[in-house]
């Protein structure tokens, strides 16, 4: 990694952009030749991780898997072409968008089989998050989703306080139906 890139303080979505291409085997299936959908998550979380290494050119862990949708099934043969990109940072965390296409390569056809946006934080060596360079909105694709991972960076961070808030109210209700120690 050159001195140059480890300081950068801003990148374009181009610059960590990431394709992988993986072929499915009989071991990747169930016995109907149906590419499990873990295997798929495990190759979208593992591009969508290269992703946010380079653009962060630190370690980077997945805090969460959004919106993933399983459009078509996969087979055993074919060829998966994961490509992936990040939409939008804020301090240390950033959303990866991956779109996986299968690929028959018989016929050549390929069909889009799922799509998913992956979270992942940057973490310096003492594990603790650290800041990301920011991203450099070149073109009108990149400005629209920075503004989508936006919205829904906003939304997962009020589902979780929801769900904390959740969990403290049911927390308060079990303790005080508790029975008293007479």
């Amino acid at each position: 990694m050159s001195s140059e890139n480890s300081t950068k303080s801003e990148k374009t979505p181009s610059e960590s952009h990431a394709e992988v291409i993986v072929r499915m085997f009989p071991s990747d299936a169930n016995p109907a030749g149906n590419v499990f959908g873990g295997e798929i998550l495990k190759n979208i979380d593992m591009v969508a991780g290269i992703v946010a290494q380079r653009h962060s050119q630190s370690n980077a862990v997945t805090v969460s898997l959004d919106s993933v949708n399983f459009l078509k099934p996969v087979f055993v043969g074919n060829v998966l072409f994961l490509n992936a990109r990040i939409n939008y940072v804020h301090n240390s965390s950033m959303e990866i968008e991956v779109k996986v296409e299968a690929e028959d390569i018989v016929t050549g056809i390929r069909t889009i089989t799922a799509t998913a946006f992956v979270t992942f934080v940057a973490l310096g060596q003492n594990g603790k998050p650290i800041p990301v360079p920011t991203l450099a909105l070149k073109t009108d694709e990149d400005r629209t989703k920075f503004d989508e991972g936006k919205s829904r960076m906003e939304r997962r961070l009020q589902n979780r306080k929801d769900r904390k808030s959740t969990r403290l109210n049911s927390s308060h209700v079990r303790t005080s139906r508790m029975p008293s120690s007479a």
